[in-house]
């Protein structure tokens, strides 16, 4: 059974909205650091701290992507971007935009562990809040 994970981006977050392609920025930004990671210690990190690539499907394009593995390892992550409509505490209903991460059924245990250093990358830099895989909720946000 696939499992899910969410990042949204609440009022107190960085950004209120957020592409698909932002996010595909976010993890070139992603294999970027971790590669200059292995250059400090003069070996080839870049390989095994990340090991994905991305990949796009007709009928996905601006909505979501699929992370496909390079190594033997591990499998895939899907991202997608989409809205859903929240109530304050005021009663007023406003929309808000998350990103979902999903491990299909087939991902491995390294999928599990990879797609969750990312989200809590994604969700510290957009500061929001972190609906972990488990069900269990991270906050990155400024709170009151």
């Amino acid at each position: 059974m696939a499992v899910n994970a969410f990042i949204k981006l609440v009022p107190s977050s960085a950004k209120q909205t957020i592409t698909i392609d932002e996010v595909k920025e976010l993890f070139y930004y992603y294999k970027n650091i971790t590669s200059k990671t292995g250059d400090q210690v003069s070996w080839q990190f870049g390989e095994s701290a990340f090991p994905y690539d991305i990949k796009e499907t007709e009928d996905g394009k601006g909505k979501w992507f699929y992370l496909q593995a390079n190594l033997e390892r591990y499998y895939a992550i899907l991202i997608g971007v989409d809205t859903e409509s929240v109530q304050n505490d005021d009663g007023v209903i406003r929309e808000q935009t998350y990103i979902q991460v999903t491990l299909p059924e087939q991902s491995t245990y390294g999928d599990k562990g990879k797609a969750n250093e990312f989200c809590k990358f994604l969700a510290k830099k957009l500061q929001g809040e972190l609906h972990l895989f488990n069900e269990r909720i991270m906050y990155y946000y400024p709170r009151k």
